[in-house]
């Protein structure tokens, strides 16, 4: 299978501390594929240094062949890589539309020009956007609030905005990082429909998740990192019986399967 992500070598310092040492893995086009581990295994950081938010120590980057190490994230969103973040990121005071239309603004091509004096193409571009933000509104189940701001949404559903904004961008990628922290029982069970639906529209995920229920239920690849380092590759089910993953997650969780 096609690897859309390749990390080689990866490794970041702060001061003495290694969040990451050295991690190589790949992440294949289709497939869902989670990262696990403990508090402070380097989860995140991984996810910072992918999206550009943060730049490695040592170690390179390449996404869909192309060496994307130390870019800045607006040029790697560009490329069709976008992630979400552990704390929602939506606008509060803007409507549930509003916020959509700001994951669009990639996708605008109309110039300065032809906008000021509202030519015909801009027209055409505006209800092409409108009518984009009405199917991912649709897609993740927010429709019927479309006209509300994001202020008025519950914690959940702001995270299920998040994932509208995401994929207006139209990612080939997506990056989800703890897309069900917070969220109730029955919400985590929305998400994980939704991210059932994202991947079978053709759009990788690639996500970082506290909760085993849900990483082991729709993953189809697992990751782990302990400490900074990958100890473990594999399967749902094979990583589950790995001792090493065991080891890593007693006092921690207590069971991989918690």
């Amino acid at each position: 299978m096609t690897a859309i992500l390749e990390v080689k070598d990866l490794s970041v310092r702060f001061g003495g501390v290694a969040a990451l040492s050295d991690v190589s893995f790949c992440v294949t086009a289709g497939p869902v594929t989670s990262v696990i581990g403990p508090n402070g295994a380097g989860k995140t950081t991984a996810f910072d240094v992918i999206t550009g938010f943060r730049r490695p120590t040592s170690g390179q980057v390449i996404h869909d062949g192309r060496a994307i190490t130390g870019w800045r994230p607006h040029r790697i969103a560009e490329r069709g890589l976008v992630r979400t973040f552990q704390k929602t990121s939506v606008f509060p005071g803007l409507t549930v539309t509003e916020n959509v239309r700001t994951g669009l603004h990639l996708r605008g091509r109309v110039g300065l020009g032809t906008a000021l004096f509202r030519r015909p193409r801009v027209n055409e571009e505006e209800r092409g956007l409108a009518g984009e933000a009405e199917r991912l509104m649709d897609f993740v189940g927010l429709a019927a609030r479309r006209d509300e701001r994001a202020s008025a949404l519950s914690y959940g559903e702001q995270r299920l905005l998040e994932l509208a904004v995401a994929l207006a961008a139209r990612p080939r990628l997506l990056l989800l990082d703890e897309p069900a922290s917070g969220m109730t029982a029955s919400e985590k069970l929305t998400v994980a429909a939704l991210i059932g639906k994202i991947r079978d529209a053709g759009i990788t995920v690639f996500l970082v998740e506290h909760d085993m229920r849900l990483v082991m239920g729709i993953s189809d690849r697992v990751l782990v990192l302990n400490y900074g380092r990958l100890i473990a590759d594999g399967s749902a089910a094979e990583v589950r019986r790995n001792p090493d993953v065991i080891r890593a997650y007693l006092g921690a969780h207590g069971d991989v399967d918690a």
